[in-house]
């Protein structure tokens, strides 16, 4: 399903707005010390992030059945994207993204793609933990990983255990990719 001229022009505004809204955001996360971590790796070319995006949304919009379905219904018109499921537990919607095609791993409509697209993965980098899909190239590494790696070298901990929390605290360059 490839964009038509008034879906672009559309999706052009809302990229604006979404572009406008994220670099005031990031200023004033960046003078509060966000992110506290850094970005590192590269696109595999794997394509699973775009296969089934999921959008993070407020309790109102979780909640509330008419922003429910006006946020549903403008990601199912504007974005293409059909709505598959949710997590309650962390007010996530789950959805398949039509303008994806698996054979090629290509997105038919990549120049008009919304911001929330084109902003994956630095988006995860302001989360408390970021957690990347198995298969993608990309990790975060915590900008203060060396003196907190040391700290936990010094605590005499078990080769497993030290290991396990380097990865989930994202305090190595390169954890292993299984």
């Amino acid at each position: 399903m490839r964009d038509g001229p008034i879906r672009r022009f559309i999706k052009r505004l809302a990229l604006w707005r979404y572009s406008f809204d994220l670099g005031v955001t990031r200023w004033i996360l960046r003078a509060r010390g966000e992110p506290r971590y850094r970005l590192t790796g590269s696109c595999t070319g794997c394509g699973k992030c775009c296969e089934s995006p999921m959008i993070p949304v407020s309790t109102p919009v979780f909640r509330l059945r008419s922003l429910r379905w006006i946020a549903l219904t403008w990601h199912r018109v504007i974005n293409g994207f059909e709505f598959m499921g949710e997590d309650r537990r962390q007010k996530i919607f789950v959805f398949r993204c039509t303008h994806y095609d698996p054979a090629t791993r290509q997105c038919d409509s990549y120049d008009s793609r919304p911001g929330m697209c084109r902003d994956y993965p630095r988006n995860l980098l302001y989360s408390a933990l970021p957690e990347f899909l198995p298969e993608c190239g990309y990790q975060a590494l915590y900008k203060k990983a060396e003196g907190l790696r040391k700290s936990l070298e010094r605590a005499n901990l078990p080769p497993e255990k030290l290991e396990e929390l380097l990865k989930k605290l994202h305090l190595q360059d390169k954890p292993d990719k299984k």
